[in-house]
């Protein structure tokens, strides 16, 4: 028997206020299951109604195989604090490159052509290379944090672990694979703090090979180059730019992202949010330590 829903013609009562609410009514025949006419009864009811978000449905049988509906809608209730929400995109972000995975192809006028051992657009006297899309995970948490939490301290070892990479493993990523690129916040009323999180994530690799050097090794946030040198390629009977040496460098400082307070809470002697060699003075790095006296408070630490 085919499950019907019609809404009733005394439908849509509705309530005007500052919680303003409005019912509508249905009829659901065809079928003697609570479940079947509960699921009709969703699948027939929109989600959002003028404004208003569906937030509770009700069911009552009348017959043998016909039930009663209702189906209120209300204001969107505000996150609580100790609420969160998350969000991301995996876009991918540019990188320049001046070497290739691999050389596919390579032709000629006359005779080999020459061999630069992978290197992109060479010239007489440079290596101009090319702009490649490489995965870049970004993400965002949006955190509702009591307001008696957000202090001073804490915004200031916000501002220095921004522009740091994790020491350690975070939200599933290894240490080194996530930046922290900063967080925004704004206080609602007196209660709270909506803050903002925002990150990027790119892979640690390992086994890379330049040329003919190899077993290279790069976490996410390092900066790869290569040097170049002439060399004559005996086949083309010509000089040309080839790898001389690989380097990888550290551009990012890395930092204890407990201090974010949005994870699990680390042992109490480890409360240096920084870890690196700063050429600040002491009284200048001041800032970048939290009160140590960790607790957990809603799931989070502080």
């Amino acid at each position: 028997m085919t499950v019907t829903v019609h809404e009733k013609w005394d439908s849509r009562e509705t309530s005007i206020s500052e919680d303003s609410t409005v019912d509508l009514r249905y009829v659901i025949r065809g079928t003697d299951d609570d479940a079947t006419a509960n699921s009709a009864l969703l699948a027939a009811s929109p989600v959002l109604y003028g404004g208003l978000v569906r937030q509770s449905a009700h069911t009552e049988r009348i017959a043998e195989d016909a039930w009663e509906g209702s189906v209120r809608y209300g204001m969107l209730e505000p996150p609580e604090t100790g609420d969160s929400s998350f969000s991301f995109d995996t876009g991918g972000g540019t990188q320049h490159v001046t070497q290739a995975l691999a050389t596919v192809a390579a032709y000629s006028t006359s005779g080999p052509p020459p061999n630069f051992g992978g290197a992109i657009g060479v010239t007489k006297d440079s290596v101009e290379g090319v702009d490649i899309t490489v995965p870049v995970y970004n993400f965002s948490e949006t955190h509702y944090i009591d307001a008696l939490l957000v202090t001073g301290a804490y915004k200031a070892g916000l501002f220095y672990l921004t522009g740091t990479v994790n020491n350690a493993p975070f939200r599933g990523f290894n240490a080194g694979e996530v930046l922290f690129m900063g967080a925004s916040g704004s206080k609602r009323g007196q209660e709270d703090w909506e803050i903002t999180y925002r990150f990027a994530a790119s892979p640690n690799v390992s086994g890379l090979v330049v040329g003919s050097i190899t077993g290279i090794n790069k976490r996410g946030w390092e900066y790869l180059w290569v040097r170049y040198v002439d060399t004559e390629d005996t086949n083309a009977k010509t000089l040309v730019k080839r790898p001389q040496a690989v380097y990888v460098e550290q551009v990012y400082p890395y930092g204890n992202f407990a201090g974010l307070g949005i994870g699990a809470c680390p042992m109490k002697t480890a409360c240096d949010q920084i870890e690196t060699e700063s050429p600040r003075s002491d009284e200048e790095a001041a800032p970048a330590r939290v009160d140590c006296s960790w607790e957990t408070r809603g799931g989070r630490c502080w």
